[in-house]
């Protein structure tokens, strides 16, 4: 029995966004908060800074910075947009509300497989962690393993799942924090670590090695760093109280993901020469290892080892639930079979979950068996799928605020101020981000295998009858 909710405001002028069906609404704000977190924070941050440090050097620090300036921007427009739309479709229903049937369907689509393709990629990485201490036990069966365990996992009620994810988002925020702390001791407390590390900054070809040029290119990768941010909005329709809880989780998301990331990245420059820092994929090779080695921290490589298997594991937990949520949404609205739009009777779109794993089946296959270059070149594709993802949610925005009343304009909770200048300008930062993709190596075909990919389920979305129309009015989510 859920308790009852306070009606979704409309918008005059547009049709609601359509309601959350029979989800259950017990996600609190710290569990919300830790989700977003947690899927936020991946192992990109403990492994592929090492790239992010190569492209730029010391002046990666300036590359987390403006990619966390978007990234807030990007915050406080979805908040908006959530608190008056609080559904489990999110940006896609809000796509679809404000602009067109196909950019509601294309984004949704566009989420859910970049979702799936980054868990065939976390949970692979899972099943090598495991085997750094098991090394005679073949990595299939830990992503076997692993795999059944979190589709179980995500099977249950979804403050059980939301209680599970804030632990594993836990160790992987205790464990940033740590080493922030580890760090600022060694720069500052006896002095002499510190007085060679901030020689480090400028030691090795400047603070701009590779120039401007070098950070702009370095965002490209930083930038996704910050994607995870959305998922406040994915969330918003199993909330409780989402006019409170989202304004609240999505202020405390961003600001520790900016702490963290930038404070970690710092120290990391400080303590080590960067073009010291390996740019091996390997648990010994993350930069993080490197940094706990010179500081003569025992065991470094175990400890991280745990800290990226458990990065790994919430990661995918979190982005299994986002994929079953998407599926869930185009299946409600019409947009896929009407199956998908079903839920359990502990309110889980269980049928969307069992097709969300049928995609992790086949991206862990092509993982396997595939040839490397070919799985990059798609998560390359789930890289320029986010952006558009993003640039979609910042048109929407336009067109919201365009049919907000200054009633209800100022009843928001949260507003993004200097309207719409902030929107606009991210709007043209994330495209020249876009752009510059073609210019990185590894993400070259980024763009391209992405349009493919639209056009394929643009086709989809034209073989697709348009669901029945319904009235606009008051919607309220169970």
């Amino acid at each position: 029995m859920t308790e009852p909710q306070p009606p979704q405001r409309k918008v005059e002028g547009r049709p609601a966004a359509r309601p959350s069906g029979d989800l259950h609404r017990r996600l609190s704000q710290r569990q919300l908060t830790m989700m977003a977190i947690g899927g936020a924070i991946g192992v990109g941050l403990f492994l592929g800074s090492s790239v992010t440090i190569r492209l730029a050097g010391p002046a990666v620090i300036l590359s987390y910075l403006l990619g966390a300036g978007i990234a807030l921007i990007m915050a406080y427009a979805l908040a908006e947009m959530a608190v008056v739309h609080p559904v489990a479709g999110a940006f896609g229903c809000y796509a679809e509300t404000y602009l067109n049937r196909w950019t509601g369907f294309s984004v949704r689509a566009t989420y859910g497989a970049a979702q799936i393709i980054a868990i065939g990629a976390e949970v692979t990485a899972a099943g090598i962690y495991l085997s750094f201490w098991f090394p005679n036990v073949r990595q299939w069966i830990w992503v076997v393993l692993v795999s059944i365990a979190l589709v179980m996992l995500n099977a249950m009620q979804v403050n059980r799942l939301g209680e599970f994810e804030y632990w594993f988002s836990m160790v992987k925020v205790a464990a940033i924090v740590a080493f922030i702390l580890l760090g600022l001791l060694l720069i500052f407390g006896d002095g002499s670590h510190g007085a060679r590390g901030w020689a480090n900054l400028t030691r090795h070809g400047g603070f701009l090695p590779a120039g401007w040029k070098g950070v702009w290119l370095s965002l490209t990768i930083t930038l996704t760093s910050y994607m995870g941010v959305e998922i406040i909005a994915v969330t918003a329709g199993e909330a409780e109280h989402p006019e409170i809880t989202l304004p609240q989780a999505m202020r405390s998301i961003v600001w520790r993901l900016i702490l963290f990331y930038v404070l970690a990245i710092a120290i990391m420059v400080v303590m080590v020469p960067w073009n010291e820092i390996s740019n091996s994929s390997t648990v010994s090779g993350s930069p993080f290892v490197t940094a706990l080695v010179a500081a003569h921290i025992p065991f470094a490589a175990a400890i991280m080892n745990f800290v990226v298997l458990t990065a790994a594991l919430s990661s995918v937990n979190t982005n299994l639930y986002l994929s079953t949520r998407m599926l869930f949404s185009l299946g409600r609205d019409g947009y896929g079979p009407n199956w998908l739009g079903k839920v359990s009777r502990n309110g889980v779109p269980h049928r969307a979950l069992l097709a969300s794993t049928g995609g992790i089946v086949v991206a862990i296959l092509l993982a396997f068996f595939a040839p490397k270059n070919a799985f990059l070149n798609l998560y390359g594709a789930a890289v320029a799928g986010m952006l558009f993802v993003w640039l979609v949610i910042l048109r929407t925005h336009l067109v919201f605020r365009k049919a907000l009343s200054g009633d209800q304009l100022r009843r928001l909770s949260m507003r993004l101020a200097a309207h719409p200048f902030f929107t606009v300008a991210n709007l043209l930062l994330i495209s020249a981000v876009a752009a510059t993709t073609f210019f990185v190596d590894g993400l070259q075909w980024s763009v391209p295998v992405f349009s493919i990919f639209l056009a394929l389920i643009s086709l989809l979305y034209l073989r697709t009858p348009a669901p029945k129309a319904e009235p606009a009015g008051e919607v309220r989510s169970e």
